[in-house]
């Protein structure tokens, strides 16, 4: 009777249509067989791992983190199996290997899972991703606003026209856009069209911002997001972009940790004696990093919580109200010193940031997330 090891190590090159399947076997010197290729589909991911379940004992599946989302490693783990959603970014490389196939990136994955190489990523639940596409989706129609302005803009600059304020998409600017007259029938057609998609695109805006308000106040991490918006800066679209995209911060053992993973933290290269440090490492979520970077600027200004933020801390639990209070006394202070001490503004606000993502973590420690 053929014997088979007790534990298997697949590796998935996954595709949108089909994910390409390798098995190391357990131990050392486990074989390492190529199966082929199987529909990207529940069905076919039921008979696979069926399959391999009567020849092993236990099945640990990996794959790499991409476009295809979390869909598999929800098939696999209801289905009673481990399985890892690889970073890309992580997996050891041969620097010389110039092959790239997908029965390589399966075999090579299923090695270095047995082997434990392996850097997995933090899978949010259906409910969290869901609140992150909604995130997702207000950023882009914001960027989608922004474009649309700057195409008005930029018409009415090449025809000589220029807004004589000094805030524009304002009351004021609007009155003064609908009041322009162009000297060519298609030229005040093309207008009208560029202003009404703006308005269009802020209305989309408007919307998205609305079914977020309404998503959070039922996402287990909602009161977490009304937690961070005592910190100064914080408002409520920047608390649920860094909830959305970094997601639970008890994860994270230390707030070191966390400034890691949103690449505040300097990078280094030393040997020897020698140590050399550069700029930051940029690792990480690049949503989540420029939301702190951004919000760190209104660290400049002196101490002080006008009648909006205290709005929004009388609500909050005291042990919140107190370490938001000490973020803003010490990171208003570190702005101060460093500026004072020559330091670049790029470089200072960086710092600032680096600081507020630990004090936003002290913060969700105090707070309870909503069970489901």
């Amino acid at each position: 009777m053929e014997q088979y090891s007790s534990e298997a190590y697949i590796g998935l090159d996954v595709s949108k249509l089909r994910n390409a399947v390798a098995v190391a076997e357990g131990g050392r010197n486990g074989e390492v067989r190529y199966l082929g290729e199987v529909d990207n589909t529940p069905e076919a991911t039921r008979k696979l791992a069926a399959k391999l379940g009567v020849k092993y004992g236990r099945l640990q599946f990996c794959y790499e983190a991409g476009p295809t989302g979390y869909s598999l490693h929800r098939w696999l783990t209801d289905l009673g199996h481990a399985c890892m959603v690889v970073a890309p970014s992580l997996i050891p490389q041969r620097p010389g290997d110039r092959v790239k196939t997908n029965r390589r990136d399966a075999e090579g994955l299923a090695k270095l899972l047995r082997a434990g190489e392996l850097t997995p990523v933090w899978v949010p639940d259906e409910a969290h991703e869901a609140v992150r596409d909604l995130v997702r989706a207000r950023s882009s129609a914001v960027r989608d606003v922004r474009g649309k302005r700057q195409h008005v803009t930029s018409f009415l600059l090449r025809h000589g026209r220029s807004f004589p304020g000094k805030t524009t998409w304002g009351a004021r600017h609007h009155r003064w856009l609908s009041e322009q007259a162009m000297s060519h029938r298609a030229q005040q057609v093309t207008l009208a069209e560029m202003i009404g998609a703006v308005r269009d695109a802020e209305e989309r805006q408007k919307r998205l911002e609305h079914y977020l308000s309404e998503a959070t106040a039922e996402w287990s991490l909602g009161p977490v997001v009304d937690a961070l918006q005592a910190m100064r800066g914080i408002q409520f679209v920047s608390a649920v972009t860094f909830m959305a995209e970094v997601g639970d911060l008890s994860r994270f053992a230390s707030p070191r940790q966390l400034m890691g993973y949103l690449g505040l933290v300097p990078s280094e290269r030393s040997t020897g004696d020698s140590i050399r440090r550069g700029g930051i490492t940029k690792a990480g979520n690049a949503a989540a990093r420029t939301m702190l970077i951004e919000s760190a600027w209104s660290y400049k200004h002196a101490p002080r919580a006008g009648a909006q933020k205290r709005y929004i801390i009388d609500k909050l639990p005291k042990p919140v109200v107190d370490i938001a209070w000490k973020a803003q006394s010490r990171l208003c202070r570190r702005h101060r010193a460093l500026t004072q001490a020559g330091k670049c503004s790029v470089v200072v606000n960086t710092a600032i940031a680096r600081e507020m993502a630990a004090f936003m973590w002290a913060i969700a420690r105090e707070v309870r997330p909503k069970t489901a």
